[in-house]
């Protein structure tokens, strides 16, 4: 083994994360670094789960817990007896946390960070495309949301860093970036001159002439301004693919949520979306059985999936998260919420399987991913191929079946 053991729960900014603690924690063979995620009660038991498993598979590895599930619940942590370090979200930007475990509890008040270490703005992942941070924390206060607690306050990467990070990947061969963040599109108002994140969109494509392919990590529908909309619908290096973060389909819901968007907004930018772009595909977040909601509310949840064509679902089952307004708040039943849960999920294969049926027999450009064999189309379909291409290329391919829930490509040309 060479170098440090990331173990990663949890999102796209954890992966791009864990990346660069990977380059920051160099050299280090006895060391595994788990980085964890506290958006679920069960993201959090899994994380305790992961660390027991390093254990039991490298009894004389230094074990060191990280991310938001360390900074907010640090104490936990702490009192596992697997773990020789807890190291909180701001002390994982600094290199000399991984040096040694000699403070147990590493973890400083996440509120008081103002900026986005410029190390972290890049990173590398397993895939032929690379996540690129250019925001972290939240400034809104979703009622079920532990997450602002563990990230901090909303804070931008300057567009200088972010252009000058794309060039390197690029010219360390990747083709695809991935921007990524807390609440993505919140980037810019603590910068000068308050950017936009279509300006930095406008500055990074046009800075970054070599980069074919630009992909946006989860987003927030309320905030895409007119600016953005115009990229996503008319900017062929803009992928046709994005996921939003919806959490429901009723109204009452979304305001018992503090959500800032309504049924009706979130179906009209969809359909504006698909009218202006029509190979868009639609991913989005919804949470199963959040407190106070009954049959009608989630029916119009269920409904949401077909009328926003959702074929990238992530479904949450809701699990009360202490300190969180909604943890306070009547609470549906576990069988129900699980039984909710399946129907949505069930919902979304659907979708998701009429779309990649529909797409057979169409031409799709395909990132190949370094193992040569799979990629994904620029809607982010999954292909395999019947041979192997070239790790990282871009290639068209024609798309004769599906097969285990991604597309067949039987030809392929550079």
């Amino acid at each position: 083994m060479s170098g440090p053991q990331i173990i990663t729960l949890g999102c796209r900014l954890n992966i791009a994360e864990s990346e660069a603690i990977r380059e920051m924690a160099g050299g280090q063979d006895d060391l595994i670094v788990v980085n964890s995620c506290a958006v679920t009660a069960e993201a959090v038991r899994q994380t305790r789960q992961a660390i027991r498993r390093a254990r039991r598979d490298r009894p004389d590895a230094r074990i060191m817990v990280t991310g938001c599930a360390a900074q907010t619940e640090p104490e936990t942590f702490a009192a596992m007896a697997e773990v020789d370090a807890v190291i909180g979200n701001r002390e994982k930007m600094e290199a000399a946390s991984f040096a040694t475990s000699e403070a147990r509890l590493n973890v400083s008040d996440i509120m008081a960070v103002r900026e986005t270490a410029p190390h972290m703005a890049s990173a590398f992942a397993e895939h032929a495309r690379a996540f690129l941070e250019v925001q972290n924390g939240c400034d809104h206060r979703c009622t079920f949301c532990i997450i602002p607690y563990g990230r901090g306050n909303s804070r931008s990467v300057p567009a200088g860093a972010v252009i000058d990070k794309a060039r390197e990947l690029v010219d360390a061969g990747y083709r695809e970036i991935v921007l990524t963040g807390v609440d993505v599109t919140s980037y810019g108002p603590d910068l000068p001159g308050a950017p936009s994140l279509g300006l930095l969109i406008e500055r990074l494509l046009k800075g970054v002439p070599g980069l074919p392919r630009l992909r946006l990590s989860s987003i927030d529908s309320v905030e895409i301004d007119e600016r953005l909309f115009d990229l996503l619908a008319h900017e062929p290096r803009m992928m046709p693919h994005l996921h939003l973060s919806l959490q429901a389909g009723d109204d009452m819901i979304l305001k018992r949520m503090k959500r800032r968007h309504s049924r009706t907004e979130a179906i009209r930018i969809v359909e504006r979306l698909k009218a202006a772009r029509p190979d868009i595909s639609i991913g989005a977040d919804i949470i199963a059985g959040f407190p106070t909601e009954d049959d009608a509310m989630f029916e119009n949840s269920l409904k949401l999936v077909e009328e926003c064509a959702i074929v990238h679902g992530h479904i949450f089952p809701y699990s009360p998260r202490t300190g969180t307004p909604a943890a306070r708040m009547p609470q549906v039943d576990r069988a129900t919420i699980k039984a909710r849960a399946a129907r949505l999920r069930s919902a979304c294969e659907a979708q998701r399987e009429n779309w990649l049926n529909s797409l057979i027999g169409s031409e799709q450009s395909v990132l190949v991913e370094r193992n040569g064999l799979s990629g994904h189309a620029e809607n982010f379909a999954p292909v395999r191929f019947a041979a192997a291409q070239s790790p990282s290329s871009i290639v068209r391919a024609t798309i004769t079946g599906l097969e285990n829930g991604a597309l067949i490509a039987q030809e392929a040309q550079q």
